[in-house]
């Protein structure tokens, strides 16, 4: 059924004909307005921005084709469709060179009709919402690269705008993949020491025998091999910015060290017995409770304490779902740029859509990245990315709520009432993440338009 908001015009001279579709129409949820001429047809257009035409190819005066040209001229995007009687069809092709969506000939079954119209709405919300998806990628949605519209996301954007400015140590937490050092490096580009170095360094990655000499340096002859002297990360970074990543992975005896170098601002590389001052905004994270660490004794409260003076949590990807479509399409353009025949305008179907906004992406952003780069890798020249592209794990994901999470009373429940309540919440839930819209949040339960717009007044009483 079709949204309320869906204007159509119907242009018919054959009165009986052209009441009864319009009839059909409307029972299908659009408003129809009806015409007998390409001249009311266009008087009509050129007062009001229709969603779509539907016009007789052959019309007393000004034909359909005409109707065409002249709508399309006010309004790009409407849908046009003509109708043609049997021997016309190539003046509807050439309708369709000037701009026609799609022809159908008579007599037609309404069913079709119907079809035809369906998809060809479908085809321009679809146009529409990555031309405004496009257009966010620059606008509102993003700080630094950095890109959300969810509510959690903004208040973000909003914290990274106030905290860039400053000095301060921040400890950024979050999952595996969330994009932490891209937060850092967000805060380090808007800060006054942007001119200066960015150095990052992954506390995890780096052997334990040797973390001490690449994060504080050392001199010619400190250990066996050490043939130079050498600047550590933290001598690097002078008036600059330190990332340092993993940083529940550090042991206790450097993590001593590194709050001394905090503390007083000061190093010593090893060998050297010299203290050299550094200026430098330390910016780290971790995917790791820190404060249980600190209560098992496994990392020093007081480092904790000196590094978590502004804490930032990256949510998982699951928890800002409302993002996927804008993150899907960055990275869409981004790979597409990089084969050898770009395709600037490729895109996912919606039903591979639904997939990825219903999937619980344990890997988070990193997961959807690779996901994307690896299905536009396997389907060179294609311009819009079915279901069956996407990896088997989501084409067979489907969402549920598991009996596990529902605990059972000792003095048992009302399973009606309680049945409804989950029913409200999730499509509370729904809307929310769609900011309102009705279809998409219909598509995330997998039900009917209609059927939410039922369940929703239902479930208000």
């Amino acid at each position: 059924m079709a949204d309320k908001e869906e204007h159509l015009l119907l242009i018919e001279d054959e009165v009986a004909l052209r009441e009864a579709t319009a009839e059909r129409l409307e029972e299908h949820g659009y408003h129809v307005v009806q015409v007998g001429s390409g001249e009311e047809a266009l008087e009509k257009v050129s007062n009001f921005a229709f969603d779509a035409l539907i016009t007789d190819l052959r019309l007393p005066g000004i034909d359909g084709t005409q109707v065409i040209e002249g709508a399309l001229a006010l309004y790009p995007d409407m849908v046009g469709i003509v109708v043609t009687g049997f021997g016309s069809v190539r003046d509807a092709v050439e309708a369709i060179k000037r701009g026609a969506t799609d022809f159908i000939a008579k007599p037609f079954q309404f069913d079709h009709l119907l079809h035809v119209l369906t998809m060809a709405l479908e085809q321009r919300r679809l146009k529409s919402e990555n031309a405004y998806l496009r257009s966010q990628l620059e606008e509102n949605y993003q700080f630094e690269g950095i890109l959300g519209r969810s509510e959690s996301m903004q208040r973000l954007f909003q914290m990274l705008e106030t905290i860039s400015g400053t000095t301060s140590t921040v400890l950024i937490t979050g999952e595996t993949g969330t994009g932490k050092e891209l937060v850092a490096r967000a805060i380090h580009h808007n800060s006054p020491r942007r001119s200066r170095r960015f150095v990052a360094f992954n506390c995890g990655a780096i052997p334990e025998t040797l973390l001490e000499a690449e994060l504080f340096g050392h001199v010619r002859g400190a250990f066996t091999g050490a043939v130079t002297t050498r600047q550590g990360r933290l001598e690097q970074a002078h008036r600059g910015t330190l990332f340092l990543d993993e940083i529940g992975t550090m042991s206790a005896s450097l993590q001593v060290k590194l709050l001394r170098a905090l503390q007083e601002r000061e190093i010593e590389r090893l060998g050297d017995n010299q203290p050299m001052r550094v200026d430098v905004r330390v910016i780290a994270a971790t995917n790791s409770n820190l404060e249980e660490m600190v209560g098992n004794g496994s990392f020093r409260k007081d480092l904790y304490y000196r590094l978590n003076v502004i804490p930032i949590h990256l949510p998982p990807l699951s928890d800002r779902r409302a993002d996927i479509p804008l993150l899907v399409q960055s990275f869409l353009q981004k790979f597409s740029q990089r084969e050898n025949t770009p395709r600037p305008g490729v895109v996912f179907s919606q039903e591979a859509m639904r997939k990825l906004m219903a999937y619980s992406w344990p890997g988070n952003i990193r997961e959807l990245e690779n996901i994307i780069e690896r299905a536009l890798a396997l389907t060179p020249g294609k311009s819009q990315l079915e279901l069956r592209d996407l990896p088997s794990e989501l084409q067979t994901n489907k969402s549920s709520i598991s009996a596990a999470e529902v605990t059972l009373p000792e003095n048992g429940l009302d399973l009606r009432q309680h049945v409804h309540e989950i029913e409200r919440k999730l499509i509370d839930s729904a809307l929310d993440r769609t900011a309102g819209n009705k279809r998409k949040a219909a598509d995330l339960l997998n039900i009917n338009r209609t059927t939410l717009v039922e369940k929703a007044k239902r479930l208000e009483h």
